[in-house]
Protein backbone atom coordinates (compact mmCIF):
# COMPACT_ATOMS: atom_id res chain seq x y z
CA UNK A 1 0.00 0.00 0.00
CA UNK A 2 1.75 3.63 -1.10
CA UNK A 3 2.49 5.36 2.06
CA UNK A 4 0.78 9.37 2.06
CA UNK A 5 3.89 10.56 0.57
CA UNK A 6 4.02 8.25 -2.37
CA UNK A 7 0.34 9.24 -3.12
CA UNK A 8 0.86 12.99 -2.69
CA UNK A 9 4.18 13.44 -4.85
CA UNK A 10 1.86 11.35 -7.46
CA UNK A 11 -0.64 13.62 -7.91
CA UNK A 12 -3.26 11.15 -6.14
CA UNK A 13 -5.94 11.97 -3.33
CA UNK A 14 -4.05 12.15 0.18
CA UNK A 15 -4.26 12.71 3.88
CA UNK A 16 -2.63 15.89 4.57
CA UNK A 17 -3.09 15.20 7.85
CA UNK A 18 -0.30 12.50 7.47
CA UNK A 19 2.06 11.91 10.59
CA UNK A 20 5.45 12.30 8.26
CA UNK A 21 3.85 14.51 5.71
CA UNK A 22 3.02 17.33 9.00
CA UNK A 23 6.39 16.69 10.07
CA UNK A 24 7.97 17.54 7.04
CA UNK A 25 5.84 20.54 6.70
CA UNK A 26 6.55 21.85 10.18
CA UNK A 27 9.97 22.06 9.33
CA UNK A 28 9.70 23.67 6.25
CA UNK A 29 7.57 26.61 8.06
CA UNK A 30 10.15 26.95 11.10
CA UNK A 31 13.08 27.19 8.26
CA UNK A 32 11.12 29.59 6.31
CA UNK A 33 10.25 31.40 9.30
CA UNK A 34 14.32 31.67 10.34
CA UNK A 35 15.30 32.52 6.89
CA UNK A 36 12.70 35.55 6.75
CA UNK A 37 14.10 36.39 10.77
CA UNK A 38 18.25 36.67 9.61
CA UNK A 39 19.41 39.94 7.90
CA UNK A 40 19.85 39.98 3.98
CA UNK A 41 23.63 40.92 5.39
CA UNK A 42 24.46 37.33 7.51
CA UNK A 43 24.85 35.66 4.36
CA UNK A 44 26.10 32.34 5.94
CA UNK A 45 23.38 31.80 7.55
CA UNK A 46 20.85 32.60 5.15
CA UNK A 47 22.84 30.19 2.72
CA UNK A 48 22.94 27.25 5.37
CA UNK A 49 19.10 27.94 6.01
CA UNK A 50 18.36 27.48 2.04
CA UNK A 51 20.62 24.04 1.73
CA UNK A 52 18.70 22.57 4.06
CA UNK A 53 15.10 23.85 3.02
CA UNK A 54 16.26 23.24 -0.34
CA UNK A 55 18.41 20.02 -0.51
CA UNK A 56 18.63 20.47 -4.64
CA UNK A 57 19.42 24.21 -4.99
CA UNK A 58 22.13 25.71 -7.51
CA UNK A 59 25.14 27.56 -6.82
CA UNK A 60 24.33 31.78 -6.72
CA UNK A 61 20.49 30.98 -6.17
CA UNK A 62 19.14 33.93 -4.19
CA UNK A 63 15.39 34.49 -2.67
CA UNK A 64 15.69 38.15 -1.31
CA UNK A 65 13.16 36.78 1.86
CA UNK A 66 10.43 36.42 3.17
CA UNK A 67 9.53 33.03 1.56
CA UNK A 68 7.22 30.72 2.62
CA UNK A 69 7.33 26.96 1.50
CA UNK A 70 5.69 24.03 2.39
CA UNK A 71 8.11 21.20 1.96
CA UNK A 72 11.16 22.46 0.26
CA UNK A 73 12.25 18.87 -0.45
CA UNK A 74 9.95 18.57 -3.25
CA UNK A 75 11.38 21.26 -4.83
CA UNK A 76 15.19 21.84 -7.50
CA UNK A 77 15.39 24.96 -7.77
CA UNK A 78 18.37 25.85 -10.61
CA UNK A 79 22.02 27.86 -10.68
CA UNK A 80 21.47 31.81 -10.10
CA UNK A 81 17.98 31.88 -10.07
CA UNK A 82 16.69 34.67 -8.14
CA UNK A 83 13.35 35.77 -6.49
CA UNK A 84 12.68 39.12 -5.35
CA UNK A 85 9.80 39.42 -2.17
CA UNK A 86 7.16 37.03 -0.73
CA UNK A 87 7.87 33.84 -2.74
CA UNK A 88 5.52 30.96 -1.85
CA UNK A 89 5.87 27.35 -3.08
CA UNK A 90 3.67 25.37 -1.76
CA UNK A 91 5.35 21.78 -3.25
CA UNK A 92 2.83 19.28 -2.61
CA UNK A 93 4.05 17.52 -5.68
CA UNK A 94 7.48 18.55 -7.76
CA UNK A 95 8.26 21.71 -8.03
CA UNK A 96 10.95 22.12 -10.97
CA UNK A 97 12.63 25.41 -11.78
CA UNK A 98 15.57 26.19 -13.52
CA UNK A 99 18.69 27.50 -14.34
CA UNK A 100 18.84 31.74 -14.46
CA UNK A 101 15.60 32.17 -13.58
CA UNK A 102 14.23 35.89 -12.29
CA UNK A 103 10.76 36.67 -10.44
CA UNK A 104 9.60 39.34 -9.16
CA UNK A 105 8.00 39.92 -6.17
CA UNK A 106 4.60 38.30 -4.83
CA UNK A 107 5.53 35.20 -7.32
CA UNK A 108 3.01 32.03 -5.93
CA UNK A 109 3.88 28.25 -7.45
CA UNK A 110 1.01 26.01 -6.63
CA UNK A 111 0.77 22.85 -7.14
CA UNK A 112 -1.77 21.62 -4.77
CA UNK A 113 -5.22 20.88 -5.86
CA UNK A 114 -8.46 20.40 -4.44
CA UNK A 115 -11.50 17.97 -5.71
CA UNK A 116 -14.66 20.20 -7.11
CA UNK A 117 -17.12 18.32 -5.41
CA UNK A 118 -17.40 19.37 -1.71
CA UNK A 119 -18.10 15.73 -0.65
CA UNK A 120 -14.38 15.06 -0.99
CA UNK A 121 -13.11 18.35 -0.47
CA UNK A 122 -14.44 18.78 3.30
CA UNK A 123 -13.11 18.01 5.97
CA UNK A 124 -13.53 14.54 7.71
CA UNK A 125 -12.72 12.96 11.02
CA UNK A 126 -10.52 9.46 10.38
CA UNK A 127 -11.15 6.81 12.85
CA UNK A 128 -7.71 8.08 15.19
CA UNK A 129 -10.14 11.28 16.00
CA UNK A 130 -7.80 13.24 13.63
CA UNK A 131 -9.70 15.77 11.56
CA UNK A 132 -8.09 16.49 8.46
CA UNK A 133 -9.01 16.66 4.63
CA UNK A 134 -8.53 15.09 1.02
CA UNK A 135 -6.26 16.76 -2.00
CA UNK A 136 -4.38 16.32 -4.63
CA UNK A 137 -1.77 18.16 -6.53
CA UNK A 138 0.58 18.42 -10.25
CA UNK A 139 4.03 19.24 -10.66
CA UNK A 140 5.18 22.72 -12.00
CA UNK A 141 8.23 23.13 -14.34
CA UNK A 142 10.00 26.63 -15.28
CA UNK A 143 12.24 25.78 -17.87
CA UNK A 144 16.10 27.78 -17.92
CA UNK A 145 15.98 31.25 -18.44
CA UNK A 146 12.40 32.54 -17.89
CA UNK A 147 11.59 35.94 -16.38
CA UNK A 148 8.50 35.60 -14.19
CA UNK A 149 7.23 39.17 -12.90
CA UNK A 150 5.62 40.22 -10.46
CA UNK A 151 2.03 38.91 -9.05
CA UNK A 152 2.24 36.15 -11.18
CA UNK A 153 0.25 32.50 -9.36
CA UNK A 154 1.99 29.60 -11.22
CA UNK A 155 -0.98 26.41 -10.85
CA UNK A 156 -0.55 23.04 -10.59
CA UNK A 157 0.48 21.22 -13.65
CA UNK A 158 2.09 24.17 -15.89
CA UNK A 159 5.06 23.68 -17.61
CA UNK A 160 6.65 27.02 -18.70
CA UNK A 161 9.01 26.08 -21.60
CA UNK A 162 12.56 28.27 -21.33
CA UNK A 163 13.03 31.66 -22.27
CA UNK A 164 9.97 32.59 -21.57
CA UNK A 165 8.39 36.17 -20.07
CA UNK A 166 5.35 35.64 -17.97
CA UNK A 167 3.63 39.59 -17.63
CA UNK A 168 2.53 40.69 -14.12
CA UNK A 169 -0.09 39.82 -12.34
CA UNK A 170 -0.57 36.81 -14.93
CA UNK A 171 -2.22 33.55 -13.57
CA UNK A 172 -1.17 30.87 -15.36
CA UNK A 173 -3.27 27.26 -16.15
CA UNK A 174 -1.90 25.80 -18.88
CA UNK A 175 1.53 25.26 -20.51
CA UNK A 176 3.61 27.91 -21.89
CA UNK A 177 5.99 27.05 -25.07
CA UNK A 178 9.05 27.95 -24.81
CA UNK A 179 10.14 31.38 -25.85
CA UNK A 180 7.04 33.19 -25.24
CA UNK A 181 5.92 36.42 -23.92
CA UNK A 182 2.70 35.86 -21.92
CA UNK A 183 0.38 37.52 -19.94
CA UNK A 184 -3.24 37.49 -18.82
CA UNK A 185 -5.58 36.24 -16.64
CA UNK A 186 -5.71 33.08 -17.76
CA UNK A 187 -2.31 33.93 -18.89
CA UNK A 188 -2.10 33.42 -22.84
CA UNK A 189 0.59 33.75 -25.17
CA UNK A 190 0.88 37.13 -26.90
CA UNK A 191 3.30 36.45 -29.01
CA UNK A 192 6.75 34.64 -29.75
CA UNK A 193 10.45 36.45 -28.49
CA UNK A 194 12.82 36.47 -31.57
CA UNK A 195 16.26 38.44 -32.52
CA UNK A 196 13.76 41.57 -33.17
CA UNK A 197 13.27 41.93 -29.41
CA UNK A 198 17.47 42.35 -28.94
CA UNK A 199 18.34 45.66 -27.23
CA UNK A 200 21.84 45.60 -26.82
Amino acid sequence: MRTEREKMLAGKLYDPGDPELLQLRQKAHRLSAEYNATLETDEDTRKKILHELFPDIGEEAYLQGPIQVDYGCFTSIGKRTYANFNLTILDTCPVQIGDDVFMGPNVSILTPLHPLRWQERNTYQREDGVRTDREYGSPIVIGNNCWIAGNVTICGGVTIGEGCVIGAGSVVTRDIPANSLAAGNPCRVIRAITEEDRMC
